[in-house]
């Protein structure tokens, strides 16, 4: 699996993906969903590389971070358990940190 390419420069950051999965999947289902993302991340991702999970589809896949600094501007921190929200549909994003 490569990295996948997203929309980021024409994308919105929001605040409400991750409760709108909540609700939509239900609490155990959703960090179901968020664990897989960031196991890919342990399995297949680089140092470089940020696991996304996609809001509508729960797919999954990995971009890297530098494409989301230069398309956004938004620093990425490092550190265990980053996770891109992404929704195509409405070219939405949501950086959060999981605790695993």
């Amino acid at each position: 699996m490569g990295l996948i390419d997203l929309q980021l420069a024409e994308a919105t950051p929001v605040n409400g993906l991750w409760s709108e999965l909540l609700e939509r999947l239900g609490a155990e289902r959703a960090q179901l969903a968020c664990r897989q993302a960031l196991d890919l991340q342990g399995m297949r991702g680089e140092a470089g590389s940020l696991p996304v999970l996609l809001v509508e589809t729960c797919g999954v896949g990995l971009i890297e971070r530098q494409q989301l600094r230069r398309e956004t501007g938004l620093p990425v921190p490092e550190g265990e358990g980053m996770l891109l929200l992404f929704s195509r549909p409405r070219l939405q994003f949501q950086l959060m940190q999981l605790q695993r």
